[in-house]
């Protein structure tokens, strides 16, 4: 579907605000819409025919552009880059990137969100943050695309188009800045739409929402709930907010969710709200029983499942551990209970502990009693006799402490940077793939790496791609504090660091929002759509380490965001002892109170209401 020619010839021509339907509530939408309670277009291509007609094109999008319904069925929606009915080419102030990526995603059969620069029939300009998504048949041919579209005021000045008088442009301007800022019910355009002209609506409803409802985001199902009745009545099933959680956030997210008290209860479109807009987040402190003896710090910790893990440590003395204690918070009554394990690794602290496939813990490096470690043990939790596995991988990486890592399709481990021998800091980045049956270690080359750092992130979005944050930099001789943002997409043939966000690194962009202050040992939380929340950790000044940022690395333009929860936050988070309990509630381990951690008081993040 070429909505990006030059010609038209060929075609012959900032916060959520609740939407609800009803006033009492009564059969509300489950969501907000995006962002601002303002009309949303919504059109259909059939893409089987030639130049992706129109075959459907609803009421807001008639009243907001001026088009009729008639005048653009059997049409391509180039036509809105052209100013006014009359032109005949695509205006020179219509961004041609954005242009060859919309092009590049319909050649291509991916989904495709950006603005562009659109025209009303009076030649007024307008801003269309676009969706298109292709929607595919049973032979996994692409039928149609929807694209859905969210229009507000363009900040540009074109004047009036020639042979329009001053007056006539100021009363056309006014007329369109009163329909883009209306909340009335859209009948009020003073029509019924036929929409037996859409060959969509001819579909079943298993087809509807089996075959394109589901292939949608949970932001645009809420979108699309507004377009019609029988759409909305749609959108109100639990089986179709369950299709389009696991297309969003992928199935084991949902699996995780699946297994959450009160998950059921709550419901999946309520789910999917709450954890897009995060309206419900809350602070809470959490008072558990039994104990993790002898004391330390510098251990690690993971979730697997709803339980809490607890690996290693130092302890007195700079003890090395190596004993392992887990946390079920399913149970009534949580309690930290030791683990008996066998062949259990070399004490250690400064390592990182991951879960992977289920119940597997791995755990990497660290600093033992004989220095820093690049070894590589695993250990199946559910295991009638958990034992832990020496992983014998084939060219590891240097020995380090304070280094970061993921894992990447429930198989493999990702590692990157840290400290080596005398202090030196590390700027690798190396992939194990456990499920081989004897691993080898691959170092990922790129061009250009990030500046070498200890104390920083790394998160998983999207599926393979990685998200590196903060830590302790180098810069020439000297080291900072940083607030950096790197992403790199394991999935492309030849992987490279992308700068997303700077601060002080030579090279780096100007952060969008108010960027957090540069940390290290600091909380990055993944949360369900590839959101990245950041607190916690060593904070530069006097700025407070308890203030929740949120980024999304999806977007065209990531921004900062800052989330302000209510509840009493901890006064101290650090990343090792922090993490995501079944995908709703981040658990940080307790608070320090000089050189002790109080592990029974725990800090808990819920992302949602009514889950326990």
């Amino acid at each position: 579907m070429e909505w990006d020619s030059d010609s038209e010839e060929s075609t012959g021509g900032g916060d959520d605000e609740r939407f609800m339907f009803g006033g009492d509530g009564v059969g509300a939408v489950p969501f907000p819409v995006v962002e601002e309670l303002r009309p949303c277009g919504f059109v259909v291509t059939d893409a089987l025919e030639l130049d992706h007609p129109i075959i459907y094109c609803n009421p807001v999008f008639e009243m907001v552009t001026g088009y009729r319904a008639e005048e653009v069925i059997g049409r391509n929606c180039r036509f809105l880059q052209c100013r006014g009915p009359f032109a005949k080419r695509r205006h020179h102030m219509v961004d041609s990137v954005v242009i060859a990526e919309m092009r590049r995603c319909l050649q291509a059969g991916a989904e495709f969100q950006g603005e562009v620069l659109n025209f009303r029939k009076d030649g007024s300009p307008l801003m269309n943050r676009l969706r298109m998504t292709p929607i595919y048949g049973d032979d996994e041919t692409i039928t149609h695309v929807i694209a859905i579209q969210f229009f507000s005021e363009a900040n540009v000045d074109l004047g009036p188009l020639p042979g329009l008088s001053a007056k006539e442009a100021s009363r056309i301007t006014d007329r369109i800045h009163s329909s883009l800022t209306s909340s009335q019910d859209i009948q009020a355009a003073g029509r019924t739409y036929n929409h037996g002209m859409c060959g969509l609506f001819q579909l079943s409803d298993e087809v509807l929402a089996l075959k394109i409802l589901s292939l949608l985001t949970p932001r645009d199902i809420a979108a699309v709930s507004s377009v019609c009745r029988r759409l909305y009545e749609l959108t109100k099933n639990e089986h179709l907010w369950k299709m389009v959680c696991q297309n969003a956030w992928d199935s084991e997210t949902t699996r995780v969710l699946e297994t959450v008290p009160g998950a059921k209860r709550l419901g999946w479109g309520m789910l999917a709200r709450e954890l897009t807009t995060l309206e419900a987040a809350a602070w809470g402190k959490l008072t558990v029983g039994g104990a993790v003896e002898p004391s330390r710090c510098n251990f690690s910790a993971c979730a697997v499942g709803n339980r809490v893990v607890l690996f290693g440590g130092e302890g007195v003395n700079m003890q090395p551990m190596n004993d392992t204690f887990v946390l079920d918070l399913n149970s009534s009554h949580p309690e930290w209970q030791y683990v008996e394990v066998s062949s259990p690794p070399p004490g250690r602290w400064g390592h990182t502990l991951s879960c992977m496939n289920g119940s597997n813990l791995v755990v990497f490096g660290g600093c033992g009693t004989q220095g820093l470690l690049n070894d590589v043990f695993v250990l199946d939790l559910d295991a009638t006799h958990p034992t832990w596995r020496e992983i014998s991988g084939l060219a590891p990486p240097l020995p380090r402490s304070w280094h970061s890592s993921c894992t990447l399709d429930g198989t493999k481990l990702v590692v990157s940077g840290g400290c080596a021998d005398s202090g030196v800091l590390l700027s690798d980045t190396f992939l194990l793939d456990l499920s081989m049956e004897k691993p080898i270690w691959r170092e990922i080359p790129a061009a250009w790496t990030p500046p070498s750092r200890l104390g920083h992130t790394l998160s998983v979005y999207g599926g393979r791609k990685i998200l590196m944050f903060g830590g302790l930099a180098k810069s020439g001789p000297h080291r900072f504090r940083s607030s950096d943002v790197y992403t790199m997409d394991l999935s492309e043939e030849e992987p490279c660091w992308r700068c997303v966000t700077g601060n002080v690194m030579p090279g780096a962009a100007n952060p969008g929002g108010v960027a957090p202050p540069p940390r290290l040992d600091h909380v990055a939380v993944s949360l369900p759509g590839g959101r990245i929340l950041i607190f916690g950790g060593s904070v530069a000044g006097l700025h407070s380490a308890s203030q929740l940022y949120l980024l999304d690395p999806t977007e065209d333009k990531p921004t900062w965001r800052i989330l302000n929860v209510p509840g009493c936050p901890p006064r101290f988070a650090w990343g090792h002892s922090t993490c995501v309990v079944g995908g709703t509630r981040a658990i940080v381990l307790g608070g320090q109170t000089g050189e002790d951690w109080m592990l029974t008081d725990l800090y808990e993040l819920s992302l949602t209401s009514s889950m326990t």
